[in-house]
């Protein structure tokens, strides 16, 4: 019979590493003297940290809660509904894949500064771009969802005299559960990296992006570095909050289940 690792070993491995590559770090920092310029030392990077958590703070307001969380739901609500109506209809299938196909494949450096035109420079124009990024990864795995459920099993629900509404509300979208959050969980990691680098063409003095295109100029680069850190923990912690939801809400499906 199989066990499951236990979580003191989930856990306990993948810390370890990473302490071990802060160590390794540290000791590569000083025993070949690298510059502060180039490469600071992870206890020069916690001491500014350390010393910067108002500002820190500040920033992880700007980009994480107001525009990666704000245009992340408000991407994945666009996708849903786009996905359901081009489920329906044969005709919006043929007019609006192309056009979220087209939209994918627009380059984020090319829509965010159409975006700060648009919206401004404070978090909206962020919030727009992120809704972009995150719009195609769920429409396309939310329709690969839709279609999950046998043929046996909607035939069952006509049985019934089911309508579509609740073939699909009981049927269709909790088949496509895992699916969908797939796509949440590429677009929770997406919804950050759109936040910052919109920030690049224009934001207020505060946010992820800005600080780190200034402290660039500035050769701060150990402050670059605490904004990556905060970065970094930021979308580890979104994307554990999608696969706690995830096991909730998908329980009963084979991936859930342990050993």
């Amino acid at each position: 019979m199989r066990h499951s690792p236990s979580r003191l070993l989930q856990i306990g491995l993948p810390l370890g590493f990473g302490l071990l590559v802060l160590l390794l770090w540290q000791l590569a920092v000083q025993g070949f003297d690298i510059p502060p310029a180039i490469l600071p030392a992870p206890t020069a990077i916690a001491a500014r940290f350390a010393a910067s958590t108002d500002i820190l703070w500040i920033d992880f307001v700007q980009t994480v809660l107001k525009g990666a969380l704000t245009g992340l739901a408000l991407g994945v609500l666009a996708g849903l509904a786009a996905a359901i109506l081009i489920d329906r209809s044969p005709f919006l299938k043929r007019g609006l894949l192309p056009v979220a196909n087209f939209v994918a494949a627009l380059p984020i450096v090319g829509i965010a500064p159409i975006m700060v035109m648009w919206f401004g420079f404070d978090w909206q124009s962020k919030a727009a771009v992120v809704v972009v990024m995150v719009f195609f990864p769920i429409l396309v795995n939310t329709l690969a969802g839709l279609q999950a459920s046998s043929r046996m099993q909607q035939d069952l629900m006509r049985t019934y005299s089911a309508s579509y509404l609740q073939t699909l509300v009981k049927l269709r979208l909790p088949a496509a559960m895992p699916f969908i959050f797939n796509g949440l969980k590429i677009s929770a990691t997406l919804a950050l990296i759109g936040a910052i680098v919109a920030e690049y063409f224009g934001s207020p003095t505060r946010g992820m992006g800005f600080r780190i295109s200034t402290e660039v100029g500035r050769l701060g680069i150990d402050m670059v570095w605490a904004e990556i850190a905060v970065s970094a923990l930021s979308g580890t912690v979104l994307y554990g909050l999608v696969a706690l939801i995830e096991r909730a809400v998908t329980f009963w499906h084979p991936s859930q289940r342990r050993g």
